[in-house]
């Protein structure tokens, strides 16, 4: 390891110590938390469903064309090898069920099998990682009227409903066989892009093939079921039949996770600020880490303040046992893999931002009522040495610092990538 880097760690676990946080026990717990990568940043949102299938369907673009995509499903491995070995820490991959390997067969999505996974569940076991699922609502002419769960034309909500039911069955054989529980999670591009009077009755559709759908129940060491909710998407500006607020009300009844996307919700929406407020009623919160800017949900996420305040809610709760972490972005203007790379990186140096806060100081002073004393030491930690830590990590992790992954990115794009 690098001298200059364990120097600097040496210097920065003394500075933590002087407020009781003991950085090897932090890095100990850090790297058993995983974050869920997602794969359809590797190929636009394409899947492989047929050689042609494009990302459509409301509420769902993603822009850029950037060389070097992955066009099957052994490009696509390849390239999250690649990411995997620039991130530290324990590894998974969040699929979309469009990623089954069909083996260049037509399988329609209410006839897909756990063996379409069977390949994806070797790979994740030679990579020693663990798998989540999504099943696929867009994309599909199924869809085009811009309802599928809530629809109410009673074949395409079957159709829809028996899809869904399928990629429960599929996530239960792939937490079963690897051992390890895997998170379905569902969300549905249904609404309306002007004014909809049958707000009611959508929703009242929805409700029942959700009740449908979860009839049959799975062991939850196998799996967990999760909800995700979305404000408004392109082409679903006026109405989102699967709000916060409906899906929110459901996981709390029936026992489910809520996902929290962090680009689902209006601007001045904060979610780290109802982390605390749901916790109490839930099951437990899948968060998908993104950046919304203007319109669009889906950036590269950033060391924000938002979402280091996320971590430290999660922290301050003592509530990892209860929220699964992953990511959910596509930007296909930059090289797709430094985005996987900086954003999920990104998630990890928050959490250990958290995870490096002395709490217990701070709510002494608290408890004080000295919040002069509160304010200025949540400052002062601003500006603590977090960043000799994080390298300290990487490189005892077996991955390059920030800095030094931008040439190891480069270089497979000038070996792999860019010979596409």
């Amino acid at each position: 390891m690098n001298e200059e880097i364990e120097k600097a760690y040496e210097l920065a676990k003394k500075s933590y110590a002087k407020y009781g946080v003991d950085t090897d026990t932090v890095l100990n717990k850090l790297k058993d938390v995983p974050v869920s990568l997602h794969c359809w940043q590797g190929d636009d949102v394409r899947g492989f469903e047929n050689d042609n299938n494009m990302l459509s369907g409301s509420g769902l673009v993603s822009t850029g064309d950037y060389p070097g995509r992955a066009r099957n499903i052994s490009e696509l491995r390849s390239d999250v090898e690649k990411t995997f070995s620039l991130i530290p820490g324990s590894k998974r991959l969040s699929l979309h069920a469009i990623y089954g390997d069909f083996k260049g067969k037509a399988v329609d999505r209410d006839k897909i099998l756990p063996e379409h996974f069977s390949s994806w569940i070797d790979w994740a076991k030679r990579q020693g990682a663990g798998l989540d699922f999504n099943p696929t609502l867009f994309s599909h002419p199924m869809a085009d009227s811009g309802y599928t769960l809530s629809s109410s034309d009673e074949k395409i909500r079957k159709f829809w409903v028996e899809h869904v039911k399928r990629c429960r069955q599929i996530s239960n054989f792939i937490g079963k066989e690897l051992e390890d529980r895997c998170i379905c999670n569902t969300w549905i591009p249904d609404g309306s892009k002007d004014l909809t009077v049958s707000k009611y009755r959508h929703r009242k559709i929805l409700l029942e093939s959700l009740d449908d759908i979860f009839s049959v129940s799975y062991p939850g060491e196998n799996m967990l079921d999760s909800l995700e909710s979305k404000l408004y998407g392109i082409g679903l500006e006026a109405y989102t039949a699967g709000s916060h607020e409906f899906y929110l009300s459901y996981a709390i009844k029936k026992n489910k996770l809520i996902t929290f996307d962090t680009g689902h919700y209006h601007p001045t929406e904060i979610v780290s600020d109802k982390l605390s407020a749901v916790l109490f009623f839930v099951k437990g919160i899948l968060l998908h880490i993104s950046r919304g800017v203007r319109w669009d949900s889906d950036h590269v996420p950033l060391l924000t303040e938002e979402v280091t305040n996320i971590m430290h809610e999660i922290i301050r709760a003592d509530a990892l046992d209860k929220v699964y972490i992953a990511t959910d972005f596509f930007d296909g203007s930059i090289n797709r893999i430094g985005a996987w790379v900086i954003g999920t990186r990104t998630v990890m140096k928050a959490l250990l931002i958290a995870l490096l806060e002395p709490i217990d100081i701070m709510i002494r002073y608290e408890n004080d009522n000295n919040l002069f004393a509160r304010l200025a030491f949540m400052e002062a930690l601003k500006v603590m040495p977090f960043g000799a830590v994080w390298d300290f990590y990487c490189k005892s992790q077996g991955v390059p610092a920030d800095t030094d992954y931008i040439d190891e990115i480069l270089k497979y794009e000038r070996d792999v990538t860019s010979k596409r």
